[in-house]
Parts: C-alpha cells; structure tokens; sequence
C-alpha cells in the first residue's frame, strides 16, 4: 500500500519517445554559433551517406546501416559517418555500439561545432539507456567543449 506513495525517479526519457533527430542531431544544429570543421568529401561517400539518410527517413534503419558500413570502407575514419552510424545504432537500441561509434568519431572529428555535440549528445543518450546516469551527466556537461566561437577578423 505505501509502494503508491513512493516518489518516482526522474529517469530520462527514453530515445524511444522522442527520435535521434530531435534529441542529437536539431539540439546541435540550432548550437551552430561558434567554429565549424568539415572534411573534405569523397563522392562515393557522398553517395552512400545521402542513400543512407533517405533509408533513415524511410524508417530501414537496417539498409541505412548497411549503406553507411560500405562508406565506412572506403573512408573508416570520418568522424560524420561514424556518427551517423552512432545515431542508427541509437535508434536501433544498441546502445553500446552507439557509444562507440560515437566516441570513435569524437576521437578523430574536430572536437568543436556540431559534430562534436552530435558525439556527447549520443554518448549521454546510450548512457542514460544503460543507466549510467553519473556518466551520462559528465558526458552532457563536455558539450560545452564543443562551442568555440571563431577568431576576431579584421
């Protein structure tokens, strides 16, 4: 009978309620004030990557996997394409495998603007799922890292 009375914790919500692009990918493009890095592109890639978004959008969250593993081939250390896999996994709900991905692209991105807030927002997001909440906190709190505004020009 007391169990009713029992204060509920505040959990987040899960990637589930609210979708990868409302929670990672629009939180850091509204944030895109400051310095931004963008590789150069391979058009292959390219290809791959604009299939794979259009497979995402149609909810083939495995084709669009798929596609961004073959541009992983040809370019394995692009930071947006290893966050783009991040955010599959994330809606995937392999929250391991998003962290990774997430963390490998944070390791060889620019580590500033967008890019970077996708990272920390993916890796704080798969925390949170496998209730590592202090870990999660820490991993929010870096995002701050990612905003450095541009050198004056004169």
């Amino acid at each position: 009978m007391l169990a009713g009375c029992a204060t509920t914790s505040l959990s987040p919500a899960p990637v589930e309620q609210r979708t990868v692009e409302e929670q990672v990918r629009a939180p850091a493009a509204e944030e895109t004030r400051g310095l931004q890095v963008y590789a150069l592109r391979n058009p292959a890639v390219v290809e791959l990557r604009d299939s794979a978004a259009e497979a995402e959008a149609r909810g083939d969250l495995d084709r669009a996997a798929l596609l961004l593993e073959r541009a992983l081939r040809i370019e394995s250390r692009d930071p947006e394409l290893l966050q783009d896999m991040a955010e599959i996994r994330l809606a995937q709900g392999n929250w391991s495998q998003a962290e990774s991905y997430a963390r490998r692209s944070f390791d060889t991105g620019p580590r500033v603007g967008e890019i970077c807030q996708r990272n920390w927002r993916t890796i704080a997001l798969a925390m949170e799922r496998e209730a590592r909440f202090d870990e999660a906190s820490e991993a929010r709190q870096r995002l701050n890292n990612c905003q450095v505004e541009p050198p004056p020009r004169f």
